[in-house]
């Protein structure tokens, strides 16, 4: 979440600054499956979780991932987090706020 708030102020810096309206990718560039999600879950939060393995849903897309070059080369922003530390920061914040941000 932290790469996504400095990706976020950057854009908006730019665009403050620039006085104009820009689209940003903010990502790392790289594809990530549902499995690699749950055992980076898993991994980062020192858990197990249950799950199975089944056939893709109708609709679902096979890959789907940003492309960050844009940001690179424009703001300066690049994902400095991997994906265990991203999925560490989210169950952080999301233990720490079960309710949200509508407390």
């Amino acid at each position: 979440m932290v790469d996504l708030a400095k990706g976020h102020v950057a854009a908006v810096k730019y665009v403050v600054e620039n006085q104009g309206c820009e689209v940003f990718n903010l990502g790392t560039g790289t594809g990530y499956s549902v499995l690699d999600m749950v055992k980076a879950f898993e991994q980062a939060n020192n858990l197990t979780l249950p799950y199975k393995i089944v056939e893709r849903r109708p609709g679902d897309l096979a890959t789907c991932y940003a492309d960050p070059s844009k940001s690179a080369e424009v703001l300066g922003w690049k994902a400095e987090k991997n994906l265990v530390d991203m999925c560490r920061d989210s169950w952080r914040w999301q233990s720490q706020n079960p309710m949200g941000y509508g407390e």
